[in-house]
C-alpha cells in the first residue's frame, strides 16, 4: 500500500458511517488527514465513527445530514467546510439500493415511483448537491472529488434496473464535473464489485461464493481495497480526471 502524508489536509466523506466510506474516512485519519464523517442524522453508527478515529490518533468531526434531501445536503456541506477550514478532498459515497432484496430486471412491478424517488435522489442528485456546495472550497485547494458508482452502471444487473440506472448516471456525471470543474478539481469515480460490507441487500451464501469463483482474484473486495483507490485518485493520480475506476477483482472479466 502506497503511504500519503496527509498532514494539513482535510476530507469530507458522505456516508462515512461504515463501509467503503468508514475505511476510507479511517486511512484518511491514519494518514493524517482530518476527515468530516457524513451520516444520517439518526444513524448512532456516525458519532460512533467519529470516536474510534478520534481513539486509533486521528482527528474527525461529524457532519450529520441526508444528502437525498435538497438543502439538507448543501447546508451540512458548508457547515462541514466551515469547521474543516478548508476541503481538499469530496468523497461522494453515501448511497442505496433501496430494497433488502435484488429484484431481477423482469421483475418490472416490483420498481416504483417510490422505489425511483428515493434511488434519484440520494444516489445521483445527492452527489450533485454536495458537488456543487463543495466546488468553490475544492477549487481553492486545488483538490478532487471521487464519486462512488458501481459495476451496476456499467452493464452489470444490479440490485435492480433502477439501481444500476442511477449508478450509470454517476458515471456520466463523474464525466461532466470533470469538465465542470476542470482545471483546478481532478473529479473520478470508483466501480466497486461484490464488498463484504454492511448494506441493505441481503446476498445469499451461495450468491457469496459465486461471486468469488467468478472473480479472477478468487475473492471478495473489502472496504479496504475500494479506500486505498480513492486515496490515490483523491491525492496521487495528478492526470486522471473523468475516469471510473473498477475494482472488483476481475468479477467483470
Amino acid at each position: 500500500m502506497i503511504s500519503y502524508d496527509l498532514t494539513g489536509k482535510t476530507a469530507l466523506v458522505t456516508g462515512g458511517a461504515s463501509g467503503i466510506g468508514f475505511a476510507t474516512a479511517r486511512m484518511l485519519a491514519k494518514f493524517g488527514a482530518t476527515v468530516a464523517v457524513n451520516h444520517l442524522p439518526d444513524d448512532p453508527r456516525g458519532p460512533e465513527a467519529v470516536n474510534k478515529l478520534i481513539d486509533a490518533g486521528g482527528k474527525a468531526i461529524g457532519a450529520p445530514g441526508s444528502v437525498g434531501e435538497a438543502g439538507t445536503a448543501e447546508r451540512m456541506v458548508l457547515k462541514a467546510i466551515d469547521e474543516l477550514g478548508r476541503l481538499d478532498l469530496l468523497f461522494n459515497n453515501a448511497g442505496t439500493p433501496g430494497t433488502r432484496h435484488r429484484i431481477p430486471p423482469p421483475q418490472l412491478e416490483s420498481i416504483t415511483e417510490d422505489l425511483w424517488s428515493q434511488l434519484l435522489e440520494t444516489n445521483l442528485l445527492g452527489m450533485f448537491r454536495c458537488s456543487k456546495a463543495a466546488a468553490p472550497a475544492l477549487k481553492a485547494a486545488k483538490g478532487a472529488v471521487v464519486n462512488t458508482a458501481s459495476i451496476a452502471g456499467l452493464g452489470r444487473a444490479g440490485s435492480s434496473l433502477a439501481y444500476s440506472a442511477t449508478k450509470a448516471g454517476v458515471v456520466s456525471l463523474t464525466q461532466n464535473l470533470a469538465r465542470a470543474l476542470a482545471p483546478d478539481v481532478r473529479v473520478n469515480a470508483i466501480a466497486p464489485g461484490a464488498v463484504d460490507s454492511s448494506w441493505m441487500v441481503e446476498w445469499t451464501n451461495e450468491e457469496r461464493q459465486q461471486s468469488i469463483e467468478r472473480a479472477l482474484l478468487k475473492r471478495r473486495c473489502q472496504p479496504e481495497d475500494l479506500a486505498e483507490v480513492v486515496v490515490f485518485l483523491g491525492f496521487g493520480a495528478a492526470m486522471v480526471t473523468g475516469q471510473t475506476i473498477t475494482v472488483d477483482g476481475g468479477l467483470t472479466l
